[in-house]
């Protein structure tokens, strides 16, 4: 005696359940895309959620210490790499990375890759940067 399905219904179920998985790892390879362009975004300097923030004395003391002493040197400097602000406040060049890097997400630096060097900077030309600067003795010329 037969039981279960005929042949026929048992291939147009392998047909059904294919174009789930299909439609599943469609949705799935979007999602990888979209994450790739956060990323790529990301690696290119640009702050992915968050946007452009003065950095003024209100910010400065805002930061954590870590961060405020790195900041302080960038400002001071103007385009760093995370080996120049390393060499000014003796702690490694990877941390520095790190924490430049985190202050170019929270939206206060800007960077840009030559080749192997990644350099910061904060964009000047606002105000309460201008007033910022000149605190800190940095021409303005």
């Amino acid at each position: 005696m037969r039981s279960g399905k005929s042949f026929k219904e048992v291939k147009i179920l392998e047909k059904v359940k294919h174009k789930n998985s299909l439609s599943d790892v469609l949705l799935k390879i979007d999602r990888i895309i979209e994450l790739l362009d956060r990323i790529i975004k990301n690696q290119a300097g640009y702050s992915i959620d968050t946007p452009p923030q003065l950095l003024d004395s209100s910010a400065l003391l805002a930061l954590p210490d870590h961060l405020r002493k790195t900041a302080n040197v960038a400002l001071r400097m103007g385009r760093v790499t995370a080996q120049d602000i390393a060499d000014v406040t003796k702690r490694e060049r990877a941390v520095e990375s790190a924490y430049l890097n985190q202050l170019c997400t929270m939206g206060y630096l800007k960077k840009e890759r030559d080749g192997r060097k990644v350099f910061f900077w904060i964009e000047y030309g606002t105000s309460s940067n201008t007033c910022v600067l000149e605190s800190h003795g940095v021409p303005l010329t």
